[in-house]
């Protein structure tokens, strides 16, 4: 990153440029996903402004909520990161990022402009139907195109032959996914509620975790390299990933129940990356500025691990399922893990422009947040597990709890908007500084 004057952004490298667009993306989004969530924390205090929204109610923002925290928030900055692993963001095609990322963008637009006048697939976070499901499809696959021609391009550089075929294989699969979306959001395929599913059981539940842990494990190749000597904690990582999958595969599916011991029990296997998976992290070299993000989703990390065990556990579950308390516990894998460690990798990217996350204000503000969340929903789904008319009928301690809830996700709300602002200065460089890259590439 090159800085002109103190009054002006700093030029962006073509990596940078990359990293920071799809930033400033993913931001948008989250943005109007937390604002939206404002939204429905008070329609559920005050139900009668429903009446208010027309046809624009709670059913249907609640749709354009999830799916914006998901395919924009969850998923752009990770296009960033793709960039990166494929060399997108290097010269010839670091200048078509840009229309990758809106092209992305547009594609989801159009998705909530389509749930917003009722348009749905009926299924959770497979919404997307009509001329929204082609449009998002086609997004996706614009952006394996991109990589795919990326990647090929840059097949000149020195790479090791199994870092060439894991980079292929992952194109492999990635291809996979905008038809695998396109075919799922189909109501035809499989019903919303799908009672062929067997609800959460060991194995299910074991094997989607399993897969977190493997993009955990593979996601620092792409990002930095190893450090000397760490061969053996990376060797007992990959070691127990397999072990576990193993016996992910011995499960089987054939009870459906959360209530064998052998159900529990191997799901507990998890707890081994609570110490494993801060040893692995810390074997690979880091930018400086990502300290503190690296320790938040090392954090949340434990917190998804031990409470998932025990949410899961008989007697538990049981007086937890289909409660607020459930909606805590997904807070933990999303507002908390999962938005740490997006904003980890994006830190990384950056570079010295990851100082965008970093403002102590926003960062407190969001972790503290999201814990304060977290606590208010269990305590409303713990009550809620005795009297399942709690959360329906408003009540005093039902309405503080809501009203505390909303004041949690504004405060959010201000620290996403933080960043995004920061993130517009980033990516806004002055003419003059364009000038001046395009000369230093003609000298």
């Amino acid at each position: 990153m090159k800085s002109n004057t103190l009054d002006e952004p700093a030029s962006l490298t073509n990596e940078e440029r990359a990293a920071a667009n799809a930033a400033w993306h993913g931001l948008f989004w989250l943005v109007l996903a937390n604002a939206v969530g404002v939204l429905i924390a008070l329609l559920l205090i005050f139900p009668a402004l429903n009446r208010q929204l027309g046809e624009w109610t709670y059913g249907r923002w609640i749709m354009v909520h999830m799916n914006l925290e998901l395919y924009g928030w969850t998923s752009i900055p990770m296009a960033g990161f793709l960039f990166k692993v494929y060399g997108a963001d290097r010269e010839p095609m670091a200048r078509w990022a840009r229309t990758v990322l809106w092209v992305w963008s547009a594609a989801l637009g159009v998705g909530v402009f389509s749930w917003l006048s009722g348009h749905s697939s009926g299924k959770l976070f497979l919404d997307w139907s009509g001329y929204a499901r082609v449009l998002f499809s086609a997004a996706m696959l614009t952006l394996w195109l991109y990589l795919s021609i990326s990647f090929f391009k840059n097949r000149s550089e020195k790479c090791s032959t199994a870092s060439w075929a894991g980079k292929l294989a992952g194109l492999l699969v990635l291809l996979a996914v905008p038809f695998l979306i396109y075919v799922a959001a189909d109501p035809g395929i499989y019903p919303a509620v799908n009672p062929d599913t067997g609800g959460p059981t060991g194995a299910s539940q074991l094997e989607s975790s399993l897969v977190i842990v493997a993009i955990l494990l593979m996601l620092p190749y792409g990002l930095t390299l190893r450090k000397a000597g760490s061969s053996r904690i990376i060797a007992v990582s990959w070691l127990v990933l397999v072990a576990e999958s193993l016996i992910c595969a011995a499960l089987g599916r054939a009870d459906i129940s959360h209530l064998h011991p052998l159900q529990y029990v191997s799901l507990g296997s998890l707890l081994a990356w609570l110490p494993l998976m801060p040893a692995y992290y810390a074997t690979f070299e880091w930018h400086a500025a990502t300290r503190r993000w690296r320790q938040a989703f090392l954090w949340w990390w434990g917190a998804l691990l031990i409470t998932g065990w025990v949410f899961f556990l008989p007697g538990v579950l049981d007086h937890f399922k289909f409660t607020d308390g459930l909606v805590g516990h997904s807070f933990v894998a999303m507002a908390g893990f999962t938005s740490s460690l997006i904003i980890f990798v994006m830190v990384q990217l950056l570079g010295e422009g990851g100082w965008i996350f970093n403002r102590t204000r926003s960062f407190y503000a969001w972790q503290f947040c999201v814990i304060a969340y977290i606590l208010l929903m269990t305590a409303a789904g713990w009550r809620e597990g005795f009297d399942p008319a709690f959360t329906i009928a408003p009540g005093m301690a039902r309405n503080a709890l809501y009203v505390l809830r909303l004041v949690a996700g504004a405060l959010m709300l201000l620290a996403s908007l933080d960043w995004l602002v920061d993130a517009s200065t980033l990516v806004r460089e002055p003419v003059a500084v364009q000038i001046d890259v395009a000369l230093e590439k003609t000298a």
